[in-house]
């Protein structure tokens, strides 16, 4: 620390989702937690009534003048992912922690680059619903479903025209020659695969490590990346998991996780943290969850363990690394993909999309295995 008194925070990423890291910094310097010192972006920050700039706060748009003037304890980087490594390796070296936006990085030689740079200092990777107290009493009762056969994720949501012009990398590949890969798995559905993770090391005591790993990617517009995706991996131990997600939904589903034994099935809506075990009625709020600033907070003042260290999600970046060069999503059209509204608020939805996914979630086939008609064969990757 640099000095008495709270940790120094600083946000390097002030529009977009860095408001709402700017709310959750706001709730913690009422409560005497931190201190904001740095907010830093290309743009001014945005008003917000609910995420004020402190006057002592500095506002700049280059984060190595805001490391260098500040000095922070703890940086939050919430940036486009592709710029997620220079700027935490630079606030590393200046001696600050990290809470860093998932994904992480956007493969392993950066994830294991980054693990190494950050001995001695502690990263945080905002999964935020790997702090839910849902999750951690499904893993606790996993005994109740007998050996546990797989675990799936479900998830249908719409993303709008307006969600592929919000920014230069929005629904891209690439960016300046460095993978952006802002698909529906990488990006707003990454929870979904990593609450699965999660569950898989809860089952074998250890984090995944995948030896294989099959996906169908498709899109409904000129993009070049997924926004519908059904992804299978098959880990070296443990049971296999599988994850079917789509931006293109008839029909909202927030985000369900399906753990599946001998003995019963247990359900984890993740976004809400409703908790169905064997033998309730039906899903239950659990509440609780612990927010990972406040958490790398909690570790930097008692050593409290770290909810998303790191290495915990080294797994996640092990599937984006498989999919590096998995060939452009294959892109649906005709009678099978209509449009609702117009303007930027134009969805463009496939049809009988849901029970697709319900079916992949509900049995562990890809849409290839169970028939069904514009599906195509995986792209496969074996790992060591």
């Amino acid at each position: 620390m640099t000095g008495g008194g709270p940790p120094r925070v600083a946000l390097v990423g002030a529009n977009g989702h860095g408001r709402w890291h700017r709310r959750t910094i706001a709730e913690l310097e009422a409560a005497g937690r931190l201190r904001l010192v740095a907010l830093v972006d290309v743009r001014p920050p945005e008003v917000e009534p609910d995420a004020p700039v402190p006057p002592r706060a500095a506002v700049l748009t280059d984060h190595r003048a805001m490391l260098a003037t500040t000095r922070p304890d703890v940086v939050v980087v919430c940036t486009p992912p592709h710029t997620h490594l220079p700027i935490a390796l630079d606030a590393l070296d200046a001696g600050a922690d990290l809470l860093l936006e998932k994904p992480p990085v956007l493969d392993l030689a950066e994830h294991r680059t980054l693990l190494a740079a950050s001995a001695g200092r502690a990263v945080q990777v905002n999964f935020q619903a790997l702090g839910s107290a849902a999750l951690t009493e499904l893993t606790g009762a996993l005994e109740r479903l007998g050996p546990v056969d797989r675990i799936a994720a479900l998830a249908a949501w719409q993303r709008p025209d307006a969600y592929y012009a919000r920014s230069p990398w929005a629904g891209r590949r690439t960016v300046d020659g460095r993978p952006a890969l802002d698909g529906a798995l990488a990006n707003p559905l990454a929870h979904a695969l990593m609450q699965c993770l999660a569950v898989a090391e809860a089952v074998t005591g250890a984090p995944v490590r995948p030896a294989r790993v099959e996906v169908e990617r498709y899109r409904v517009r000129p993009i070049e990346v997924d926004d519908t995706t059904v992804l299978r991996l098959t880990p070296h131990t443990g049971p296999p998991v599988l994850a079917a997600l789509t931006l293109a939904a008839e029909e909202h589903v927030p985000g369900e996780v399906l753990v599946t034994g001998e003995r019963g099935q247990a359900l984890l809506e993740y976004p809400t943290d409703r908790l169905r075990l064997p033998g309730d009625p039906a899903a239950r709020a659990v509440p609780g969850r612990r927010g990972l600033l406040a958490n790398l907070l909690d570790h930097r003042a008692t050593g409290a363990p770290l909810i998303a260290p790191l290495a915990r999600t080294e797994p996640f970046t092990a599937v984006l690394d498989a999919l590096r060069d998995a060939p452009v999503p294959t892109l649906l059209g005709g009678d099978l993909v209509r449009t609702v509204g117009d303007g930027p608020e134009r969805v463009r939805v496939i049809r009988g999309v849901g029970a697709v996914l319900r079916t992949a979630a509900g049995t562990g086939a890809l849409p290839s295995e169970t028939g069904v008609p514009w599906a195509v064969r995986p792209y496969v990757v074996d790992l060591p």
